[in-house]
């Protein structure tokens, strides 16, 4: 039993590591130093935050700025 579980989690792990190292390699990159909600630079109110939508990086001076972005996605990513 104990194998089966292992052998299960070992894949799992394997699915992710493969499914996030292909993700982030297909995203296209941020192009801004500024939030794209609040307009603010990045790294000013701490580290940023980042967040992939729809293939492209996205990036936020803080983790409130996601919420409105997720709220009206295609308004923000108009700025693109």
């Amino acid at each position: 039993m104990r194998k089966i579980i292992y052998s299960t989690l070992t894949a799992f792990a394997v699915v992710v590591l493969v499914a996030c190292s292909t993700t982030s390699a297909s995203l296209k990159p941020y192009p801004f130093d500024e939030c794209i909600v609040s307009g603010n630079k990045l790294g000013t109110m701490g580290d940023s935050v980042r967040l992939a939508y729809e293939g492209q990086e996205v990036k936020f001076c803080c983790k409130p700025c996601i919420k409105k972005f997720k709220a009206k996605p295609d308004k923000f990513l108009s700025k693109l």
